[in-house]
């Protein structure tokens, strides 16, 4: 066999090992996206909205005091999936339905791990540390990856359309101890710049100028609600994913209207 054909022999079984090692890496991605989508669906029915809570005794936070009734079963998330976890989003007629989690030494750990903590290419809902968990921040940022299957933050870009997003308002956020609602006031498409690094919003001045780009985006993509307003003393939540198409990020913006104190059980 002369040098050539060696030559080509040698390139044709590395493309072959190449094409079966992406393949296989491919196949274990999208069974593990499927198995994900299960697993937060199981989540979703049995421990939010109606689900058979956790025993009273066992509704305690990590201090051991006593959780307030509420429509996320905490505790059973705690104990059961990830302690982690620290509050809950549903934003209705699109599939976010989602615990929300914080990791406790990586910043961006579940950009690429799902709630049991094992490696996931569709990550959880997160933020980061920049951010308190209780939302008490003039500015809050949730991220969720845009999945093909229409999971984690995918369906926001529904917002896209002028008229779902007028016919879709409100978000809510729980909390082990509050409930959170949110008036939707703008959704846009937005750079790939890191908000929360590039603002200052202790000052109101650039506070104030960030929102009012919120109300008036420097985007030929984007809805904002008719009559919003917003001003230094509201708190906004924010909701980043990828776009479906080139650099950027696609935002849904809302800002804070009711926050409800969930009134822990009377001590006996």
């Amino acid at each position: 066999m002369n040098k050539r054909k060696i030559v080509f022999t040698v390139v044709i079984t590395a493309l072959v090992v190449i094409i079966a090692v992406c393949g296989g890496i491919l196949i274990h991605d999208c069974a593990k996206t499927k198995s994900d989508e299960k697993k937060y669906e199981e989540i979703a029915s049995s421990y939010a909205h109606g689900a058979e809570p956790t025993a009273a005794t066992e509704v305690t936070d990590a201090s051991g005091v006593p959780l307030p009734p509420n429509p996320i079963d905490f505790a059973g998330l705690w104990k059961n999936e990830n302690d982690e976890i620290y509050s809950w989003l549903t934003v209705p007629n699109t599939n976010v339905d989602y615990p929300v989690l914080r990791s406790r030494t990586d910043d961006n750990f579940y950009i690429d791990h799902g709630v049991d903590k094992q490696y996931s290419a569709s990550g959880a809902i997160y933020s980061q540390y920049c951010n308190s968990k209780d939302y008490s921040d003039r500015v809050t940022v949730l991220y969720g990856h845009n999945m093909r299957a229409g999971t984690m933050f995918a369906t926001l870009h529904r917002f896209e359309d002028a008229d779902f997003f007028d016919k879709n308002k409100t978000m809510t956020v729980y909390t082990p101890y509050k409930k959170l609602d949110y008036e939707i006031v703008s959704a846009f498409v937005y750079d790939d710049s890191h908000i929360m690094n590039s603002f200052d919003f202790n000052k109101d001045e650039v506070y104030k100028s960030f929102l009012d780009n919120v109300l008036d985006p420097r985007s030929l993509q984007s809805n904002v609600r008719k009559g919003a307003k917003l001003d230094t003393s509201d708190r906004i939540l924010i909701l980043s994913t990828c776009l479906n198409y080139g650099e950027g990020r696609y935002l849904v913006v809302g800002k804070l209207t009711g926050e409800t104190d969930l009134q822990p059980p009377a001590v006996q």
